[in-house]
């Protein structure tokens, strides 16, 4: 028997999978960026939806890499006819996820990542419940999520105080998601992160090539 441990050529790794939509979610200030942005430096399997916006591109924008800035005509119309995952309307400017290019990923095997809001995956959950992983992410403590909303130094206190009170209204809907992790340490958070994407890759009803793979292996019995 060889002795050369498992790697990403052998067999078993090849048998091909559907991919899956991962949603991240917290209260602002508990960290759900950076986890996003680390998932996305250090998994090359998977890659952030691109939502579309009816509002102007800001300074730095790229249309189709930060955004896809369309009209409200256009947005109402993706509306109406299914062709938006989830969408809101906030502060008259209309925010979506395209549904097309999604499926057409999760067919192809590839993942999907999302930060959006309980709303949001509410509405991605009536449409793509089985390929739907749900995590939200929890502060340590109420104090700490106040301090490091205050360390951004991004936000007046006004709007520290406003966003601590969107938080209560988030945390409630902790139990509609499938994962809780607790941001206290940042790499730990991430190691729990990758073992849940690494856990849902692995379920069987997701492996499509499982059963073909099976089946050649019964025949050679």
């Amino acid at each position: 028997m060889s002795d050369t441990p498992h790697n990403d050529n052998n067999k078993s790794s090849e048998i091909s999978r559907r991919g899956l939509v991962l949603v991240l979610s917290s209260p602002s200030g508990a960290g759900k960026s950076t986890l996003a942005r680390h998932l996305l430096e250090t998994d090359n399997a998977i890659q952030m939806s691109v939502s579309v916006t009816t509002r102007p591109p800001r300074s730095g924008e790229v249309d189709g890499t930060d955004y896809h800035f369309i009209s409200l005509d256009k947005f109402q119309h993706m509306q109406k006819n299914d062709e938006l995952l989830e969408s809101a309307m906030v502060f008259d400017n209309g925010y979506g996820t395209p549904r097309k290019p999604v499926e057409d990923w999760l067919a192809a095997g590839r993942d999907v990542l999302f930060d959006i809001d309980w709303q949001g995956t509410q509405q991605v959950h009536e449409k793509l419940r089985d390929d739907l992983v749900r995590v939200f992410v929890l502060p340590p403590s109420a104090d700490d999520l106040h301090d490091r909303l205050i360390n951004r130094a991004q936000d007046k206190a006004s709007v520290v105080a406003k966003r601590m009170a969107q938080a209560s209204n988030e945390i409630s809907h902790w139990a509609e998601y499938d994962y809780v992790v607790i941001n206290d340490d940042l790499k730990t958070c991430q190691g729990e992160i990758a073992a849940i994407l690494k856990t849902e890759r692995l379920k069987r009803f997701r492996r499509v090539g499982l059963s073909a793979f099976v089946r050649e292996m019964l025949e050679k019995l």
